[in-house]
Formats: structure tokens, sequence, C-alpha cells
């Protein structure tokens, strides 16, 4: 079930705003990779309802430094919606044709996959607080998005449409050119897309940006317990200490090597049709 949004209206957009303004927007640029720290706007679901407008936004911002970021990303929201107008079949679609070759699982195993990942009980606690982030409140924050969109296409080999829909149908902030050209970005099919090597690996990835777990333990409470050291790792210790926790469902690393295997075939594949 997806949440609901509590404070609605222009009032709270600009109340949200106004807070953000003081406390956030100079350490925006540094701050809002780390989900454990309120360092993310929030705005977007007031922009995904009309409710603000970005030029509203934009006329907010300073000319210096410390506003540049937020206004680039403000920037790459109207940069998607613009695509989306123009190429409205990649709402779906590869917006790279020559993507369509990457071989993808479907099958019965697939959505089995599916299924653990939605639920948020991968094995990898980055990836699973902010699936149950997602779950609980309707919003996850931006860099687990991609951490676990990565995990998905990377590490799981699924289509990236099937968590492109199944974020839009809980997230309340839901722009349907943000976040499906944001997961074609990940899965290296769109404009301006992560290129295919870029795959992230999401024990590293919550070491670096919740170096002390600090977002894992509120959304993972089976980890409640389990220290620093191995909060992105836990499988590594005794296995008493993380209870009930599930085990990792794949090897990162082996799936890795699977991925840019299926990523250079398709590529071969594309340059001998060329």
């Amino acid at each position: 079930m997806t949440a609901k949004i509590v404070d609605v209206g222009s009032k709270a957009a600009w109340k949200r705003w106004e807070n953000f303004a003081k406390t956030g927007l100079n350490k925006y640029k540094t701050e809002r990779n780390n989900p454990d720290r309120d360092g993310c706007s929030k705005m977007s679901v007031y922009l995904r309802f009309g409710t603000i407008h970005p030029r509203q936004l934009l006329a907010e911002l300073e000319p210096n430094p410390d506003h540049d970021h937020y206004r680039s990303e403000l920037c790459w929201r109207e940069f998607y919606g613009d695509v989306l107008f123009h190429h409205p079949h990649t709402t779906w679609k590869n917006l790279q044709p020559k993507m369509d070759s990457i071989q993808v699982d479907t099958d019965a195993q697939a959505k089995k996959k599916f299924a653990q990942w939605c639920a948020g009980n991968t094995g990898y606690p980055i990836v699973d607080a902010g699936m149950r982030q997602m779950l609980a409140t309707g919003w996850m924050h931006n860099r687990v998005r991609m951490i676990a969109a990565s995990f998905l296409v990377k590490d799981l080999h699924l289509p990236w449409q099937w968590g492109a829909k199944f974020f839009m149908k809980h997230l309340v902030d839901g722009d349907i050119a943000s976040n499906n050209h944001g997961w074609q970005w990940t899965a290296g099919t769109g404009t301006d897309a992560a290129p295919y090597f870029r795959i992230f690996n999401p024990v590293l990835q919550g070491e670096r940006f919740d170096p002390d777990g600090n977002f894992v333990r509120q959304w993972i409470p089976e980890l409640a317990e389990v220290p620093k050291k191995y909060i992105h790792s836990p499988w590594l210790m005794e296995s008493a200490l993380f209870g009930n926790y599930t085990a990792p469902m794949v090897d990162h690393s082996q799936e890795r090597d699977e991925a840019l295997s299926r990523y250079k075939i398709s590529g071969e594949n594309n340059r001998s049709v060329g």
C-alpha cells in the first residue's frame, strides 16, 4: 500500500522550502547523498503535483556556488520532462534502440527475485533499507534510489521497466519523466546514461554514504545491534547477532561480472549488425 502525503498544498510546500532554505540549501551539495541526514529538499512531491512551480524555486536561488547544485538538479528534472515530451515512446522503451539486445531475465526465477527486491529482502542492507523506507513513507532518498535501481538491473539482471513501475506505484513524488529516465540512466539505455561498466557495489555505497549505519538501522530493526564494522555486510559476522535478516540473495562480484558480460555481448552484436 502506498503511503499518504501528510502535508499538502502550496502552504505546506512553502513551509518545507523555507525550512530547507534556512537549514539545508547551503549544505545541499555536500549532504544530499547521505540518507542518514536531512540533506534533501523533499520538494519533489510538491513539484510533482504542481503545488509549487520550478520557476518559483529558481527565483529563490541566489547566484552563488552554494546554490548551483540545487539549480542543476531542477534543470535535470526539466530536461527529463523535455526528453519525454519529444520522445514519448521512451516512457517504457529504451531511448537507445541499440540497447534492446541486452539480455534480461523474465522467467519464474526472475519474478521470485523481483518479489524479494520489492519487499526489501535482498540481503544487502542499503538496498533493503531504501525499499522499506519507500513502502513505509512513499519516499526514498535519491542516492538510495540509484543504488536500488542498479541492484535490480545489474545484480539481478531484471528489466528496468519492472523497477520503474514499482517505484511509480509507491512513490508519492513519482514523476513519470524523472522516474523512468532515471531508471534508463542507471540501466545505460537512456540519454547521458551511466556507462554500462558503472555498477554500484551495494556494500561500498552503504559504507560511503551511510558510514555509521544509522539509515540502515532505522529501517532494518533486525540489524539494530550490529556494530558499525559489519552493518553493511552482516553476513561476515556471527549469524546470532543479526537475527533473522536474510543472507545476500546473490553474490555481487559474480553478478557484476555477469552484467559486464551481457553488456559486452550486446555491444558486439550491435557492431556486427552495423
